[in-house]
């Protein structure tokens, strides 16, 4: 792989690498949730120095979890995504990246009672976060919001919370022990991908690489998604992600609506490329039933042939006191309605997406432990939104597995009235 050029444009595939499209044409549209960093020659010289690193994935790594995904949009196997919200530089550790795989490994196992699993994990990368305000209050105190490890820190102070640049050489230097962890770890000869969300475009630039075929690829992951924050039409992480050979992520929130979507497909899939794009829906156990079939009957009108994935998670954020929870059974309820209204409506299932550790964390309440509101102090350590534990996570994919197995038994009456409901 080598260097992206300037002088170097493709045009062997319009809709991987289109006419006119570079790794910064990014910075020529509207952006959000990027920092203003202070010292620009600082960040500059970062830059230079990252754009000058070996990738930290291959391309017949991404070729290869393109032809995988394709399978899983023909119907012939399941995404298990699954892995950190936030990843930590404090938290980086061997043994936590292990539990985690493991988990991916159980639940994949579980889930390949029904079809083969491609394993894409939530990690080697996912180090910002996407925040609904720019700032943070305490007291009379105004900060920048914390946003990821690889942009400041979380600590309440004006030195932590000052965007820096260096903190990328840090996400590089830790991304890439990750996958040396990861690959030891993949002794079953199947690999577990990488993904994250492209939200720091600078570091995502400058890691971009081309091939000799002239396509581009972002070297910072096997998979990247655009987040439900990132998603303008006109936008620069749109304009970034067009450009890519990479298998794209669309995360598809409660305000997405059918004709925003399409035109985001025809911006990244104009050529209808199974796999090429998977629809990350992320709405909430109450909405999805309505809100899912007007962006799926949409979908398949226009024949784009995308990865339809749930992400139980997002849309059913809660407090409980001063922390962030979820509870595991709005996250079962929304995972079974996502299934529900694929089954009624002649979709298919293709994945599903989580935000969990191997850790025997306490971040969600209720699931086989029955945790409760009480018992989130007893190991709390997410530094963004809760995470599902090991034990959370693989009961989930027992559930997803018996819904999975039910909606394709004929005339099952779980099916039948889930369904109904659900499409109302």
């Amino acid at each position: 792989m080598t260097r992206p050029s300037a002088a170097q444009t493709s045009e062997s595939d319009a809709s991987l690498a289109p006419r006119q499209w570079l790794p910064h044409s990014w910075q020529q549209h509207p952006i959000v949730q990027v920092p203003e960093y202070a010292d620009r020659a600082r960040l500059e010289a970062v830059l230079h120095w990252l754009s000058a690193q070996p990738a930290l994935v291959s391309i017949e790594q991404i070729d290869q979890l393109r032809a995988d995904l394709a399978k899983v949009a023909r119907g012939q196997a399941l995404l298990l995504q699954g892995g950190d919200c936030a990843e930590s530089f404090a938290h980086h550790a061997q043994a936590a990246v292990a539990a985690s795989h493991q988990t991916l490994l159980d639940m994949a196992h579980t889930l390949g009672t029904h079809k083969p699993v491609v394993r894409v994990a939530r990690i080697a990368g996912q180090y910002a976060k996407p925040r609904s305000s720019s700032t943070e209050r305490i007291g009379d105190v105004e900060l920048p919001s914390f946003r990821g490890d690889i942009i400041n820190g979380a600590d309440f102070t004006a030195e932590q919370r000052a965007p820096d640049p260096q903190r990328m050489l840090h996400a590089y230097s830790q991304s890439a022990d990750t996958l040396e962890w990861l690959r030891a770890l993949d002794a079953d000869n199947t690999p577990t991908y990488t993904s994250h969300e492209a939200l720091l475009l600078p570091y995502e630039a400058a890691l971009t690489r081309q091939a000799d075929d002239g396509r581009w690829y972002a070297g910072s992951g096997h998979m990247l998604w655009i987040g439900d924050r990132t998603r303008q039409i006109d936008g620069a992480h749109l304009e970034y992600c067009r450009g890519l050979a990479n298998p794209l992520g669309v995360k598809c929130g409660p305000t997405m609506s059918a004709d925003e979507l399409l035109r985001i497909l025809d911006i990244l899939d104009p050529h209808h490329q199974p796999g090429r794009v998977t629809l990350i829906v992320r709405m909430n156990a109450a909405r999805v039933a309505q809100q899912l079939p007007t962006l799926l009957r949409a979908v398949q009108n226009s024949r784009h042939p995308v990865i339809w994935s749930c992400d139980p998670m997002h849309g059913n954020t809660i407090s409980a006191g001063s922390r962030k929870t979820r509870p595991y059974d709005a996250i079962a309820a929304e995972i079974q309605q996502f299934i529900a209204v694929q089954s009624n409506l002649g979709g298919t299932v293709g994945g599903l997406h989580l935000e969990m550790t191997g850790l025997d964390v306490t971040e969600c309440i209720g699931g086989p432990q029955n945790l409760g509101t009480d018992d989130l102090g007893q190991n709390y350590q997410t530094l963004c939104d809760p995470r599902l534990n090991g034990e959370q996570a693989r009961a989930l994919a027992q559930l997803t597995a018996n819904a999975l197995n039910a909606s394709n038994a004929p005339n099952n009456p779980w099916q039948t009235e889930q369904a109904a409901r659900a499409c109302a």
